[in-house]
């Protein structure tokens, strides 16, 4: 016991002040986390919109992930992390206060699209600074560390989201409203005048030229694009934890919005409690790419399992065979987007690795949706599983290449 104490304990050591303000951060943006989740079933039961009418709203929040991650990227090259974080958390306090005022697809579209624009520019940005305001050897746990913040916050979020559901929908898009103006007085607050870790990276610079190539673009370098092909399907299928899983728990177990955020906190208190030590324990016993493989393959593991047996136990179970699953995969591929990329570039290669999350938001809910009117979630849950093992076959060929 004393042991395991000792162990968990040297996973959170060694990390720097910056690194958790930034995951404090996370946690009070992440907070207040409450509309995506249950924005399915908000269009469905409050505005009555068709299954394929959501899955067409929920798009238009990946398309404005999409170019937001792109717009991140570039802007973190251009005018730097902090700008972009700030401008970011500051712009989404009015998106959603003007969100519940829409009640048609074209106007709910057209404003998640927006919204999602302005929300994205910020994760690029975040994923540089977390790598300029932590030390050196401790960039993964630092990854991990603003994840579980993140994850602590989706926790907290969807819990009590589904009770403040239960009331009034509209308390929902304000409670996100809040977290982000409180997150950016915090971040403006504290990082104002901060300085990184930038002089101790540029004496790497010439080590990460030579393996990488000086200055190469993302855009260029066809093995790392392959990769980021790769995040995204993963991703593509993680992601129906937040669009086509609640309307499962919904329309075949009957559901009501609390138990919904019940289980999804449940998800957050799993990934908040174990990733750290995870982490810290297959980084120094692993490689990546025997990381983000085995990653894959549990996530396969947990949709199938839902077809499997029936009861809520098995839900709960599924969820966490599935939090395992981001344990393993994300951070690592964060991790190998920023080591593959140099000082110069790495906003543009962290804004693909955006781009590669964000653009699963748009097919996620598309195809998910699609999948489940037409065929049913059984069929849903099988193809899914499918794609995620050919998935982890992916990955290992083409981090055999990068490797290379």
């Amino acid at each position: 016991m004393k042991e395991f104490i000792r162990l968990y304990l040297d996973a959170y050591r060694g990390l720097s002040t910056p690194a958790w303000m930034l995951a404090l951060v996370m946690l009070i943006n992440r907070s207040g986390a409450m509309v995506i989740p249950f924005l399915g079933v908000y269009m469905i039961n409050h505005l009555s919109f068709s299954l394929e009418d959501t899955g067409t709203v929920l798009s238009c929040f990946g398309v404005g992930a999409v170019a937001g991650s792109f717009l991140g990227g570039w802007l973190t090259d251009k005018a730097g992390h902090f700008k972009v974080q700030l401008f970011s958390l500051i712009f989404t306090v009015p998106m959603f206060f003007l969100l519940p005022e829409l009640n048609t697809v074209l106007k709910l579209a057209l404003g998640v699209f927006v919204l999602s624009i302005i929300s994205e520019t910020f994760r690029p940005a975040n994923s540089v600074s977390i790598a300029y305001y932590s030390k050196p050897d401790n960039v993964i746990r630092s990854f991990s560390l603003n994840r579980m913040a993140m994850n602590l916050g989706f926790s907290i979020g969807p819990a009590l989201g589904g009770f403040l559901a239960a009331v009034s929908y509209t308390f929902l898009f304000y409670g996100n409203a809040v977290a982000a103006f409180l997150s950016a007085v915090l971040f403006f607050v504290y990082f104002r005048k901060r300085r990184g870790n930038e002089k101790k990276e540029q004496q790497k610079e010439t080590v990460v030229e030579a393996e990488n190539g000086e200055n190469l673009s993302p855009y260029r370098d066809l093995p790392f694009m392959l990769f980021s092909l790769f995040c995204c399907i993963f991703t593509i299928c993680f992601f129906q934890l937040l669009s086509t899983l609640p309307l499962y728990y919904r329309e075949i177990y009957k559901m009501t919005e609390a138990d919904i955020g019940v289980i999804l906190a449940f998800s957050g208190v799993v990934v908040f409690s174990l990733e750290m030590l995870l982490v810290h324990i297959a980084e120094k016993r692993m490689s990546s790419m025997a990381i983000i493989v085995n990653g894959t393959l549990m996530c396969a593991l947990s949709f199938i399992i839902l077809n499997l047996a029936s009861g809520t136990w098995v839900l709960y179970s599924a969820m966490f065979v599935l939090c395992l699953a981001e344990i393993l995969a994300m951070p690592f591929m964060a991790t190998v987007t920023l080591k593959r990329s140099s000082m110069k570039t790495r906003g543009a290669y962290m804004g693909i690795n955006a781009l590669s999350v964000s653009a699963a938001h748009v097919f996620s809910p598309f195809i998910g949706t699609r999948i489940a009117a037409a065929f049913g979630f059984e069929t849903l849950w099988w193809g899914t599983g499918a794609v995620l093992l050919f998935t982890a076959m992916g990955f290992y060929w083409v981090m055999k290449k990068m490797k290379a």
